[in-house]
């Protein structure tokens, strides 16, 4: 074990020495976690909001002062016609019209259903469904609420006209009408960032944990230090633990350290063990550092290592994972190999942990997957490593 220990604080040294490896390992993901924390963020507010009123009632101004209200929109100005608005949408002033018609307040009043029309820029197909589902929402709100205050309006009447007559009077009828309530679980507004930040985690450890071994292994035997440490007394696995064990460790310290910047930061929940996390964490890092050792034996130049470890391994592997795009949109083939690919399975992970809360009695199958793929890709990975040595 004291072979194991000089080989593990040989590396450490090693770092230490090349000092833009430090600040490349511990800064780099930082830079990464807040420069993507706040880059993909999907979220749609201060839509611009171009006005067509007309109506000029006061229920039409109720509706609009309720469009301002809610956060989700920017009014930038209103025009007399639909027409008109054709040159705000050409030239990006305005994201979502808003026509109502002559006559919205009367047909209130008169409990009939007016038609209000609600124009989109396409363009950005994003922005353009958020801003018409928020539109819709706002709209329903009125509606409801409008309904419930004549049904209440007539309940009163009502029993102010049986007290008067001293005859009961049957109650009217409740008004007819879908009233949507929408809940949504665990992310109940929808923000992106609390999709998106546990994923940017999962892609940094792949860099720390996979791109940079690769390298470290391929730079020893550049530099031929490599062949000079396969002829001491040193066991293969020795000097193969000693080589992964200190960038196991860096991963840590970055899973932990982003933990904590996307509570204070970005606000995003752990609502799960913390010390849960980092025990699954590590059974994924059994399978990147595994994919980094395999992809040191497959190259010659520490130029080669990188590019084999981002273009061959990683890409794919993020891509195919379900951490930026659904894996059910995906074809059948690429599902299927998706069930193969290690992030896969820590991506449910970390939204588990953080967003749901769950515990290794749900977590279990995908525990089990990464520690049976780890052992895998670190057994073949250093089989093909001891016979380069040979």
């Amino acid at each position: 074990m004291g072979a194991l220990w000089q080989v593990i604080l040989k590396e450490f040294l090693q770092l230490r020495q090349d000092r833009k490896m430090i600040p490349a390992l511990i800064v780099g993901p930082l830079v990464q976690l807040i420069a993507l924390g706040y880059a993909a963020n999907l979220d749609v507010t201060h839509v611009p909001l171009l006005l067509v009123d007309g109506d000029h009632s006061t229920e039409s101004r109720a509706l609009v002062e309720r469009f301002d209200a809610s956060g989700y929109f920017e009014i930038q100005g209103s025009v007399a016609t639909a027409d008109q608005a054709d040159p705000w949408l050409v030239e990006g002033l305005a994201q979502v019209v808003l026509v109502i018609p002559e006559g919205y307040g009367s047909d209130l009043n008169a409990g009939r259903a007016p038609n209000l029309q609600v124009l989109a820029d396409g363009t950005d197909a994003n922005s353009a469904v958020v801003g018409l589902g928020y539109a819709s929402r706002i709209i329903a709100e009125m509606g409801g609420t409008l309904q419930r205050s004549r049904l209440e309006a007539l309940n009163r009447r009502s029993a102010e006209a049986s007290q008067r007559l001293g005859v009961p009077i049957a109650r009217p009828p409740a008004i007819g009408q879908i009233e949507i309530v929408p809940r949504i679980f665990y992310n109940p507004d929808l923000k992106t960032r609390w999709f998106y930040v546990p994923a940017v985690l999962a892609m940094v450890l792949m860099l720390v944990t996979m791109m940079l071994p690769s390298m470290a292994v391929v730079r020893e035997k550049e530099i031929g230090t490599l062949e000079q440490i396969s002829v001491t007394p040193l066991r293969p696995w020795q000097l193969i633990v000693g080589k992964l064990t200190p960038f196991a460790i860096i991963g840590l310290i970055d899973t932990a350290v982003i933990v904590v910047l996307a509570q204070v930061v970005f606000g995003v929940p752990l609502r799960g063990s913390f010390l849960l996390l980092l025990f699954l964490t590590f059974l994924f890092l059994l399978n990147t550092l595994g994919l980094g050792l395999f992809a040191s034996t497959m190259v010659s130049t520490q130029q080669q290592a990188m590019m084999f470890a981002v273009f061959v391994l990683m890409v794919p592997m993020i891509y195919l994972s379900g951490l930026i795009f659904p894996i059910e949109n995906m074809p059948a083939l690429f599902q299927i190999g998706s069930y193969g690919i290690p992030v896969r399975y820590y991506g449910i992970i970390l939204r588990g942990v953080f967003l749901k809360g769950s515990g290794l009695d749900v977590l279990w199958p995908e525990a089990l997957t990464l520690t049976v793929t780890g052992l895998a890709w670190l057994t073949f990975a250093s089989a093909r490593f001891r016979k380069r040595l040979d």
